[in-house]
């Protein structure tokens, strides 16, 4: 696939170079070129740096490696409010929360998938790869398996599954969990494991394993 990526961070560093070494065409557009080029020069695997709407034209996906509150500023720059993202699956891995807390700083009822579908007429919007660290997608060579499962929530049937497979590029498992009407729902899980985690405790302790049934009393 040809990937554009919109971020120079750790998440974007993680993914691009999981993607670029399953074989896909990665290319970075940062709010910052140089930024851009040095972590293309650092991927190697022919990823390159462009200018951010360079990065959303005539891509399969698009990821939007940002924080959530630089969000707008950069779909602006790659030209989100002019179509450009239309029909494309635009993958959301943000987390719109308070430092520490995890409380979720969106609007009551408003999820940020939501928001950044209305500053990307057209996209397909994705939520998923917003509840691990970005150093879960380089601890697995070669798209290996890694144990995880990545929940998603999106409205195309289309667009879930290409986000699956680059899901599964990383060594992870792709679970969908329905429409765009959930996904406040996955964000505030990413709220309770953050919360917990900086309160000290392992969020994997906090969740019941069910291994024989789906079905709880």
């Amino acid at each position: 696939m040809r990937i554009g990526i919109l971020g120079t961070g750790t998440l974007a560093a993680a993914l691009g170079e999981g993607w670029s070494r399953a074989g896909h065409e990665v290319s970075i557009g940062g709010r910052s070129q140089v930024k851009a080029e040095k972590l293309a020069e650092r991927l190697g695997h022919g990823v390159l740096a462009v200018a951010p709407r360079e990065a959303v034209i005539g891509r399969d996906a698009v990821l939007l490696a940002v924080p959530w509150d630089g969000v707008e500023d950069m779909l602006g720059l790659a030209g989100a409010s002019d179509g450009l993202l239309e029909g494309t699956p635009l993958i959301d891995p943000t987390n719109a929360v308070a430092h520490g807390v995890g409380v979720l700083l969106t609007e009551h009822g408003e999820s940020m998938a939501g928001r950044i579908a209305g500053f990307a007429p057209g996209a397909h919007v994705v939520k998923a790869f917003h509840l691990f660290p970005a150093g879960q997608w380089t601890n697995s060579p070669g798209g290996g398996p890694s144990g995880v499962t990545v929940a998603m929530c999106g409205d195309s049937s289309a667009a879930l599954h290409v986000v699956g497979e680059l899901v599964r590029d990383v060594g992870g498992t792709p679970a969908i969990l329905g429409g765009l009407d959930r996904v406040r729902q996955l964000e505030e899980v990413a709220g309770f494991v953050i919360g917990l985690v900086f309160a000290g405790f392992d969020p994997n302790s906090a969740v019941p394993r069910v291994p024989s049934s789906p079905v709880m009393d």
